[in-house]
């Protein structure tokens, strides 16, 4: 069980630089209309143009769209592949944006940067977004690209090695992935998991519902987030909604990480503790003062520390 030093939550921990960042992004997000006052077709252009909170990424110029087959239709996957050696796996990422928001190809740099790292091709996946297509479009999504990786991905790539995993909404449709493969398909070929901040609890955790400081992500964004993707779904505490319902036995070696300024840090608190009594080898990875997907800002210390322990925890366990 893991039981955080209870220093990592005093406001002394925090380091200057997460202070300072966190200060802008509080004082920006006073200055700004609500994102809810806005349609989500208006509010994805917005964060393609640079026009959010998040630092722009710079598309990778060698990184390559390809499409699989689905029930639901052709699926749209990108493909980033290390530049110095030859792929020596393949990590399956699933973006955040409360199911709503974000794309495939938005985060070019950071899976670069993680390719180069670990020489893992990363291959993102363009799931289905709510509103217009809410549960379960995109839990149905991540699981064809989670199985066409896992039975036919070896003609396309490397598979020897199989890791999935993602931030915020990223976390919990990459843990529904892993449970789907297991209990309708009876696989268990993915070797490592790692979560950024994920919601493992639609039902709600006690931060998720109690988190009002202007920090990239508020109790009320969780609630508006939650209503377009599950549109009145009353099942929240049915496994294939939170996963932190479901068995977790089977599941792969995980790396958790948050901050204490999250609004999700409990969903990460307590799955990884739930992970854990399943998987032995399970990492938590808690940031004093850090943000919801701290991680997103690249000159952050704190930012630059988790995705190298993110990387490490891969290597390790290709070794």
């Amino acid at each position: 069980m893991f039981l955080p030093d209870p220093s990592l939550f005093n406001e002394d921990s925090i380091p200057a630089d997460t202070r300072a960042l966190n200060n802008k992004l509080i004082a920006m997000a006073e200055d700004a209309p609500s994102m809810w006052d806005f349609s989500p077709q208006a509010i994805r252009q917005a964060r393609r143009e640079g026009k959010s909170a998040f630092p722009l990424e710079t598309q990778d110029v060698g990184a390559k769209d390809f499409y699989i087959p689905t029930p639901n239709g052709d699926l749209k996957l990108r493909a980033l592949h290390p530049d110095t050696i030859q792929p020596r796996g393949v990590f399956m990422h699933i973006h955040g944006g409360g199911w709503m928001l974000g794309a495939c190809d938005l985060q070019d740099e950071r899976l670069k940067e993680l390719s180069n790292a670990t020489g893992l091709t990363c291959v993102s996946v363009d799931y289905r977004l709510a509103p217009e297509a809410p549960y379960p479009a995109a839990c149905d999504d991540c699981e064809a690209a989670a199985l066409w990786l896992a039975t036919k991905g070896h003609t396309k790539f490397n598979t020897d090695f199989l890791a999935i995993g993602g931030d915020s909404a990223g976390g919990h449709l990459s843990a529904n992935a892993l449970i789907r493969l297991r209990d309708k398909h009876k696989i268990t070929d993915y070797k490592a998991a790692i979560f950024m901040a994920g919601a493992f609890d639609m039902s709600g955790t006690p931060s998720a519902k109690n988190f009002h400081e202007k920090l990239i992500l508020t109790s009320l964004d969780i609630k508006n987030f939650a209503a377009a993707f599950l549109q009145n779904n009353e099942y929240l505490k049915n496994s294939d909604v939170s996963p932190i319902y479901a068995s977790l036995k089977s599941m792969p070696p995980a790396h958790f990480s948050v901050g204490t300024k999250d609004a999700l840090l409990d969903d990460s608190l307590f799955m990884a503790n739930k992970w854990i009594q399943s998987q032995a080898d399970t990492e938590l990875d808690i940031y004093p003062g850090g943000c919801h997907v701290f991680q997103y800002f690249p000159d952050l210390a704190q930012s630059q520390e988790s995705r190298k322990r993110m990387a490490e925890f891969l290597i390790r366990l290709m070794e």
